[in-house]
């Protein structure tokens, strides 16, 4: 019973629990990862288009878009299963809830977040025709 009312108290965590339990993991240096919306070639694609991250860690997430068209990086799922401390793209920074990011050409963004609960989740871009021109991938979060 305990260990379902622990595994209750994880997936169900707000971000002021998230905030909370994380104590000083939010004042460690996150673990920084770089994704290219697509490329200088205009390629439809996210490089790398395969995450592997780790449950109650803390990352940095640059986003880079080398392409001439603006691209999504649009992962809900995910998105509803971290908590984001903030999100930076040129001189604002965002707060709270995000489940997407669009990038206009030349654009960068830095997410910084907690994951919270592991699980596979779909990355894509959702301009009609990305996704179906390969625009996608897959965020790993395990234990």
């Amino acid at each position: 019973m305990l260990q379902l009312l622990v595994y209750l108290t994880f997936i169900c965590a707000t971000p002021a629990m998230a905030a909370n339990t994380s104590g000083s993991l939010l004042k460690q240096p996150a673990t920084e990862i770089t994704v290219r919306l697509s490329n200088p070639a205009n390629e439809l694609k996210f490089e790398p288009n395969h995450l592997e991250l780790v449950a109650g860690k803390r990352y940095q997430l640059r986003l880079t878009n080398p392409s001439q068209q603006k691209h999504y990086f649009t992962a809900k799922d995910f998105a509803d299963s971290i908590w984001t401390q903030k999100v930076e793209a040129g001189k604002v920074e965002i707060k709270g809830a995000i489940h997407e990011l669009e990038l206009k050409p030349g654009a960068e963004a830095e997410w910084v977040f907690v994951t919270l609960k592991p699980g596979n989740y779909g990355l894509r871009c959702p301009i009609p025709g990305h996704t179906e021109a390969g625009m996608t991938g897959e965020i790993v979060v395990t234990n």
